[in-house]
């Protein structure tokens, strides 16, 4: 099909992208045109990587702002809501306007409302239907990328409330999913009253197969020799014999520590590839990567970086993630290590994609298991990029005859298995559960139980009674924490320190639950319940907070704070390693009387690890804000930068949250609760606080300043300029930073830096929660093996 055969689009649409050089649709975007995509009619396209699903996304989408109309593109990665904003943002050429939202969860972000596209995450449209935000009615088209995540334990749930909500809310709504293709996409499109368009198709031949020895056996019979020589691994002499050819690899790896062993050895194979050019943009790239951040982790990309190579994981900085996406694109760097978390829909196309492992350590199977068909198919749909690779490779690693005939059945001849809903899950059921009966959704136990109907789990499971047994188990536990009331059931009992605190056991035997009293009455969230669920809060987290602010006899101390905000099921705490439950149970008896909360006994193995694992968590918090420079403490906590910032950032949301709470519930805490989370959201201590607030400065010219003897804006705007140069050492940083001060005359012109000898500065060691004396209960914390991947909301 033609692009010239296409109607509906705004004018200039099809001129554009013929600039981009596409004069005629791929047949999985022409079937979808037929089955609809451009008269407003929902569709599920779910075909392989890079067969043109953001196209058919695009024609949806214009088409129905063409009709008047406004689209909602929904992803599930911060990282690809970014880049997605980039390439719609083209559009505005031809009078189309976006604007993309991803933070902030009590927003309503009404200046959305005058924007054709709006790119966002799917908590934050869950957040947005949560707060009211008006013009959601006036979506008529919502796009939904990488809609098999549906299947993820963690999000999933959210997509599938936020898409059952959309289509409520606007019953005309036009629903495109994208999907990779997977067992059940007729499903998901019955689910969502959409046409199926299902396709292997690819714009690049993608072969498939497995090294062994010293060749490649593909899936079409054909082979390729790839010799190894000497001691190379199988990677090395893949990546190699590649890069060749004047093309990039991608080597997936099951760990952070083996993405970066991995990177430093692949650089040291590919450095010998690069002419003069490369490696001086590769030099400036590496001096990108070390000014965003001054931990190892970053010093060891940069090293990588500089001949050629990078890892990639959930453990980096954005910034350094977004470099090396960048320089990979553009095919500066060669080749990048990462672990799966590449291949969740980042663009990030190499000619050959090498599967290193296929294992990866389960905690609940208490070992190595195999990789789902689904995500070995994603990395391998990496491999090909239309218009630079004239082919694709794929390609698992055998070390015999045998595992080579297995992995051909296990993944390269295997269908990727079904997509299947986790919303029955009850941690996501009551955070979901509350909202919908917050948000208006439903006022009754049958109203809840109708729209739960509406949602693909309940499509799915054949276990009579088990939606309506599971969804009154939430309501009697909202109902004991005072964020739901029922009327014409079972009396709502008051928020106990017991009740609150099942924070970690609360729920019973739903069967237990389900009588009569739980039938047709009337639901209503409390005052807390609608706060709750305005802040984007679980529940469970919300009953932790409140419990430990009730309990609190004295003013909070910032470590009670940061280690009962990390108990919370929002906070990814650290994990203890072994040997450091008696470290941390020797610092928890130390800090006893600071913390808030009922403790568990130490001999409730599991809760007494989890309560330290916080306090641990709590540890890293403090550490920062008590100003430790930023490469000790990921040195000291084994973590990369990313998990750093990831950490403080939902520190500091979840801290805003407990001072909205504390409100709620008349505690007399909120003014300490908002100095621990101004102190984290800065990393400085208390005495930095109002420095910290002008624009330009941070917690290293904070306390810079602060030696030289300025505590104050009022300081900067009346101190000698040549102390503030002194203790800035440039004359730029010093005057902007003055003139947001407010100084009337912020030039530095003929000023002499004076050197002000205020001491040594904090940050060296780790500060004891209570005395402010040296600490190093962290000083080796590592994180196990099993569990490198410590991402939070922060990361993503």
């Amino acid at each position: 099909m033609n692009l010239e055969e296409l109607s509906g689009l705004p004018p200039g649409a099809v001129s554009h992208f013929q600039d981009e050089g596409i004069e005629s649709l791929y047949p999985p975007q022409a079937e979808a045109v037929e089955a609809g995509a451009t008269d407003g009619d929902s569709l599920v396209a779910a075909v392989p990587t890079a067969s043109g699903k953001t196209m058919i996304a695009a024609l949806s989408m214009l088409s129905a702002i063409e009709r008047g109309g406004k689209a909602l593109y929904i992803v599930p990665l911060r990282a690809l809501a970014s880049e997605k904003k980039d390439e719609f943002e083209a559009y505005e050429e031809f009078g189309v306007s976006v604007g993309v939202t991803t933070g902030n969860y009590e927003s309503t972000d009404d200046w959305l409302a005058t924007r054709d596209i709006v790119v966002a995450t799917s908590e934050k449209v869950d957040s947005l239907v949560r707060n009211g935000a008006d013009w959601l009615s006036d979506l008529t088209c919502v796009v939904s990328d990488e809609v098999h995540l549906i299947d993820d334990r963690n999000r999933g749930p959210t997509l599938e409330v936020t898409l059952a909500k959309l289509r409520a809310l606007n019953p005309a709504l036009q629903v495109v999913a994208l999907s990779a293709t997977v067992g059940n996409a007729g499903e998901i499109a019955d689910w969502l009253d959409a046409e199926l368009v299902a396709s292997d198709w690819r714009p690049i031949d993608l072969q498939m197969g497995v090294h062994y020895g010293n060749a490649i056996s593909f899936d079409d019979g054909s082979k390729r020799e790839v010799p190894v020589d000497g001691s190379e691994s199988q990677e090395d002499a893949l990546v190699r014999d590649i890069v060749a050819e004047d093309a990039s690899a991608l080597v997936f790896v099951n760990s952070r520590r083996n993405a970066e062993a991995a990177a430093r050895r692949l650089a040291n194979v590919v450095a010998p590839e690069l002419d003069d050019e490369e490696k001086a943009a590769l030099d400036e790239l590496a001096d990108d990567i070390r000014d965003v951040s001054d931990s190892e982790t970053s010093t060891d990309l940069a090293a990588a970086v500089e001949k050629g190579g990078a890892f990639h994981h959930a453990g980096l900085a954005s910034e350094h993630r977004s470099l090396v996406e960048d320089a990979f694109r553009d095919r500066l760097l060669k080749v990048i290590s990462a672990t799966p978390t590449l291949a969740a829909g980042v663009n990030t196309p190499a000619r050959r994609v090498v599967v290193r492992d296929w294992r990866r350590f389960d905690s609940t199977a208490g070992g190595m298991t195999p990789l789902d068909v689904l995500e070995v198919h994603q990395m391998m749909g990496r491999a090909g990029r239309p218009g630079l690779d004239p082919y694709g490779e794929a390609v698992l690693l055998a070390k015999s005859h045998d595992e080579q005939d297995d992995l051909f059945d296990r993944y390269i001849w295997a269908e990727a298995e079904d997509v299947r809903s986790k919303l029955a899950a009850e941690p996501a059921l009551r955070t979901h559960v509350l909202a919908t009966i917050a948000s208006g959704f439903a006022s009754t136990r049958d109203g809840l139980l109708s729209f739960m109907n509406e949602t693909l789990y309940a499509s799915q499971t054949d276990e009579r009674g088990r939606l309506e047994s599971v969804t009154d188990t939430v309501l009697d536990y909202l109902e004991r924490n005072d964020f739901v009331e029922r009327e014409g059931g079972t009396a709502g009992g008051s928020r106990s320190g017991a009740d609150a605190d099942a924070a970690d056991d609360a729920f019973t035997s739903a069967a237990d639950l389900a009588t009569e009293a739980n039938r047709d009455v009337d639901l209503r969230a409390t005052n807390l319940g609608h706060t709750v669920s305005r802040l984007y809060l679980d529940p469970m987290s919300a009953a932790e907070i409140v419990h430990g602010l009730e309990s609190a006899g004295s003013r909070p101390t910032a470590m009670g704070l940061y280690q009962l905000i990390a108990r919370t099921p929002n906070m990814y705490e650290l994990y203890l390693r072994s040997g450091e439950d008696d470290k941390y149970g020797q610092l928890y008896y130390e800090l006893e009387d600071e913390l808030l909360g009922d403790a568990p006994s130490e001999y409730e193995d599991n809760r007494f690890e989890d309560w330290l694992a916080a306090l641990k968590t709590g540890a890293l918090l403090k550490d920062w804000a008590d100003e430790m420079d930023e490469d000790r403490l990921t040195e000291r906590y084994s973590i990369g930068p990313g998990d750093l910032r990831g950490k403080v950032e939902t520190a500091e949301w979840l801290l805003g949250a407990a001072e909205t709470l504390a409100a709620e519930i008349d505690s007399d805490w909120s003014v300490a609760v908002r100095e621990a989370r101004a102190r984290v959201e800065h990393g400085v201590r208390e005495e930095l606080l109002e420095l910290v607030s002008v624009r330009g400065v941070g917690r290293k010219r904070a306390r810079q300043l602060y030696q030289a003897g300025v505590e104050s804006a009022a300081d900067l705007r009346t101190v000698d300029k040549g102390i503030v140069l002194g203790a800035l050492r440039g004359r730029k940083t010093a005057e902007n930073i003055l003139e947001n001060a407010g100084r009337e005359d912020p030039s530095m012109d003929g000023v002499e830096a004076i050197q002000v000898d205020g001491g040594d500065a904090p940050g060296a060691a780790g500060v004891d929660a209570g005395s402010g004396s040296t600490s190093e209960a962290g000083s080796d914390a590592s994180t196990t093996p099993e569990s490198e991947d410590q991402s939070s909301l922060g990361d993503f």
